[in-house]
C-alpha cells in the first residue's frame, strides 16, 4: 500500500474536489444559508434576518444553490396573498450535513467565546451531542494518522512519467 503523498510532485491538484466544493459554497454567506436551512428556514425573509445579509447578496446564494441541486424552490401561498417561493434542501443539500457540523464543532472548540458554544445539536434518540468523526466505510473512528491517500481514478499525474 503506496501513499500517494510520497510522490507529492507527480499528481495535481487541478481538479480537486475541495476547490470544486468551495467552488460552489465555498463564501460566508452560502455557508450560513446552509446553516440555516439545516435548522429549518425555508422563506427568503427568514434566511435574510438570520444570515443577516442584504436582499441581492442573498437572492444571489439563493439563486447559486439552487443551480447547483443544493436547494430546490417549492411554492406556497398564503391565504389571500399571492404565490411565493421557500427553500428546501434536496438530497444533495443533506448530504452537506456532515460539512456543516465539522464546522460547527471546529468552531465550537477553537472559536467560540469564553461562554462556550450558543446551540448544541443532539441525536433525539439518545441525546448525546452529534460530531462530525472522520470515520471508514467499515464504521472505524480514523485520525489522521491512520489514514493513506491512494490515487482515484480522477488523479491527473504530472511529471515524466505522466501520460
Amino acid at each position: 500500500m503506496k501513499d500517494l503523498l510520497e510522490d507529492r510532485d507527480a499528481w495535481s491538484v487541478a481538479n480537486c474536489s475541495v476547490a470544486r466544493t468551495l467552488e460552489i459554497v465555498g463564501n460566508r454567506t452560502a455557508l450560513l444559508v446552509m446553516r440555516e436551512a439545516f435548522f429549518g428556514t425555508r422563506r427568503f425573509d427568514d434566511f435574510a434576518s438570520r444570515v443577516g445579509v442584504g436582499e441581492p447578496a442573498l437572492a444571489a446564494r439563493l439563486k447559486d444553490l439552487t443551480a447547483v441541486g443544493i436547494l430546490e424552490r417549492v411554492p406556497y401561498q398564503e391565504p389571500g396573498s399571492r404565490t411565493r417561493f421557500a427553500y428546501q434542501l434536496t438530497e444533495k443539500g443533506r448530504d452537506f450535513l456532515p460539512v456543516i457540523v465539522a464546522l460547527r464543532q471546529w468552531g465550537d472548540a477553537w472559536a467560540a467565546d469564553e461562554q462556550g458554544p450558543p446551540v448544541v445539536v443532539r441525536h433525539k434518540n439518545c441525546g448525546a451531542p452529534v460530531r462530525a468523526v472522520p470515520c471508514c466505510a467499515d464504521g472505524h473512528d480514523v485520525p489522521i494518522e491512520e489514514t493513506f491517500v491512494e490515487a482515484g481514478p480522477g488523479l491527473i499525474r504530472v511529471g515524466p512519467d505522466s501520460p
